[in-house]
């Protein structure tokens, strides 16, 4: 298996990373752009959130079928068509003249990067060692956070200066060579069994995982952590081109260079659960990102980006700790637990926007605050419930384990 500080780690980690770079740069590039095309379609901040909720929503619908295919064709099989279907996807969008059709084109986006987003993690639970699976993860995602960042800022001011249509051409030809790159640095799968003819079995599996609380709890942890992490961002872009601040889109994009702090704290994390508990380490980021909320709610440019720091730390935080937590814990069909997470995931982040976005028009930054804690509340349930479950499980076990070694018992 793969080991830390080999040759082989350094390539498999770095092509991995890279096909998450260009996946989130793809996913996230229209979100600084949502003012401006709202002007542009006419349409209301909710309307215009279907431009990153269609394909957020696509990819977390698609997530289980990819899974299952990579049970099928090999994980790094699906990882590379996906890549290449990125280009494709991007260009595509150059044919729309209406709002539906755009959006329409975006939820084929989010199919295109539900591929490489479903298996990636597989693939390293599967072709890494225990301890460089923790580190690796913790890499993809400060991966998935510059991609985020990148695609961001590329989206915001390429489109400020040359329009949205020349930020797709560039993205497109972007991904196609960065696809080429990751085709010739990621290793061959050595340890991967294909499973044929069981689409029935892999069915089960998805109920199986479902019914280990286990998973479950983490899988929801990690969809309401993004829903209010995500969206937040995409409140404050409203919040920052209005009155009294009316800053420029692409003035307006350099907000997301505070997920920088996100990735390190998911670099963190991997460390982190060496040594203490995951679940305590969930709540923990869970907090920092209440507290960033908050800070952010004072009418300060310093004080909203103090705030949008401490809320992407958490967030990573928490979500790389319950990613992993899922991986780890399923003991069967990882591809497919993994992609149950994402789904969480990204559902949490399509269904949160247009929770987040209504108490923005209806409450301003006072009702973000309240419709943030009721999220912060249930995700503070959920870390305790996943603990009791731990140690009921821990305890199981224990007795188990003393009835095998002492039948009398």
């Amino acid at each position: 298996m793969i080991e830390i500080k080999t040759s082989a780690y350094r390539r498999a980690s770095f092509a991995l990373a890279l096909g998450s770079f260009l996946v989130f740069c793809n996913l996230y590039m229209f979100q600084p752009m949502l003012p401006l095309m709202a002007e542009k379609f006419n349409a209301s901040a909710i309307e215009i959130n279907w431009l990153l909720a269609s394909c957020t929503f696509t990819l977390a619908l698609t997530l289980v079928p990819w899974a299952i295919g990579s049970e099928i064709f090999g994980r790094r099989n699906v990882m590379m068509l996906s890549l290449f279907l990125l280009p494709f996807a991007g260009l595509a969008m150059l044919l729309t003249d209406s709002l539906l059709m755009l959006t329409l084109v975006r939820g084929v986006m989010g199919i295109s990067i539900a591929g490489f987003a479903a298996v990636a993690v597989a693939y390293m639970a599967e072709e890494f060692t225990p301890k460089a699976l923790m580190l690796a993860v913790g890499s993809y995602i400060s991966a998935n956070s510059l991609g985020g960042i990148t695609g961001r800022l590329y989206g915001g001011f390429i489109t400020e200066y040359w329009g949205w249509e020349i930020a797709v051409i560039g993205m497109a030809v972007a991904s196609l060579l960065g696809a080429v790159l990751v085709n010739r640095l990621l290793p061959e799968q050595l340890y991967f069994t294909q499973k044929k003819g069981q689409f029935r079995s892999h069915n089960r599996q998805v109920v199986c995982h479902l019914k280990q609380k286990k998973l479950w709890l983490a899988m929801l942890i990690g969809g309401l952590n993004f829903a209010i992490f995500v969206n937040l961002y995409t409140v404050m872009g409203f919040r920052l081109v209005a009155a009294p601040y009316s800053l420029s889109i692409s003035l307006t994009s350099m907000i997301f260079l505070c997920y920088l702090s996100g990735t390190i704290t998911a670099k963190i994390s991997g460390r982190w659960s060496q040594v203490y508990s995951p679940i305590k380490g969930m709540l923990l980021g869970t907090t920092v990102s209440a507290l960033g909320m908050w800070v952010a709610a004072y009418d300060s440019l310093y004080t909203m980006l103090i705030g949008l720091l401490l809320i992407s730390s958490g967030s990573f935080f928490t979500h790389s700790l319950a990613y992993a937590w899922v991986s780890q814990k399923a003991e069967t069909a990882k591809a497919t637990a993994t992609a149950l997470y994402l789904v969480h995931y990204y559902v949490g982040g399509s269904l949160g926007g247009f929770y987040l976005i209504a108490c923005w028009q209806y409450g301003t930054w006072n009702g973000v605050l309240a419709g943030g804690m009721v999220i912060y509340g249930l995700i503070y349930l959920l870390c305790w419930l996943l603990q009791r479950c731990t140690v009921s499980q821990r305890k199981e076990d224990e007795i188990l384990a003393l009835k095998e070694t002492n039948p009398v018992v």
